[in-house]
């Protein structure tokens, strides 16, 4: 099986590499840049699997497969963990979160085992992918969670939580009567189960709903404060490299 790693930092590839090397697999080849690659594609044959880092230092390889019809498995790896990013999982072998994690690298090569037989190329639409960035296609979402009060459980419509938000090591709901729930799950777990147009990560600390936004005001170092209709225990701030894509998430 030939493998390339696409990555522009040569550190994180050559970390890949050994991480591929302990799992019997050898990705030969490392690019590094979108220019780069598609000199490398138009003149040599395509390889079954791809490991591709979505922002090169030259753009976004997007790119490539604009210029070039590839026919390549595609395993993502990103530093980047918004909702869109699930997208990615309808039309490629898997995405993994930088650092990469060994078992998380391990089930998503096991992905592409299982699937190699029954199709001898997978063919990414990235024209669709795009749109699917910007348009997730529809599926089930949490419509409610259950959680523990005393003795008894208690059921919380989605529709009712203004914010989810973690503090020491727990997650927590906070709902429109201004009470907490604490959960049995993590913002991470969350990422996969609420509705993208209607809940957004602001940081790593806080989930907000749309429908529960007061106001949004300026805040230090390029960021925005969030005003919640009655969350007030906490600043409810996103994060400054978040600011960009929370805005075009709001239109």
């Amino acid at each position: 099986m030939s493998i390339i790693i696409i990555e522009d930092e040569k550190p994180s590839a050559r970390r890949l590499q050994r991480m591929l090397t302990a799992l019997d697999m050898e990705a030969e080849t490392m690019l590094h840049s979108v220019e780069e690659s598609i000199e490398w594609f138009q003149n040599n044959e395509h390889p079954d699997l791809i490991f591709l880092d979505i922002q090169l230092s030259d753009g976004l390889s997007f790119e490539i497969f604009e210029t070039i019809d590839i026919k390549s498995a595609v395993i993502f790896t990103t530093a980047y963990d918004e909702y869109a990013l699930q997208a990615f999982k309808l039309n490629s072998i898997d995405y993994l979160l930088k650092p990469i994690d060994e078992d998380d690298l391990e089930i998503a090569v096991s992905k592409y085992n299982e699937r190699v037989p029954k199709q001898q190329s997978v063919t990414l639409d990235f024209d669709d992918i795009k749109k699917l960035l910007v348009n997730p296609i529809e599926r089930e979402y949490k419509k409610r969670f259950s959680v523990k009060v005393g003795q008894h459980l208690k059921l919380i419509n989605i529709d009712d939580i203004e914010c989810f938000y973690s503090e020491n090591k727990g997650t927590y709901a906070y709902t429109l009567e201004g009470r907490n729930y604490l959960l049995d799950t993590t913002l991470e777990q969350l990422e996969d189960e609420l509705e993208p147009h209607k809940f957004y990560r602001i940081s790593r600390k806080f989930y907000i709903n749309i429908n529960a936004i007061k106001d949004m005001v300026s805040y230090t170092n390029s960021r925005l404060q969030i005003k919640l209709n009655n969350f007030n225990e906490q600043d409810v701030i996103v994060a400054r490299e978040r600011v960009k894509d929370f805005k075009d998430w709001l239109s």
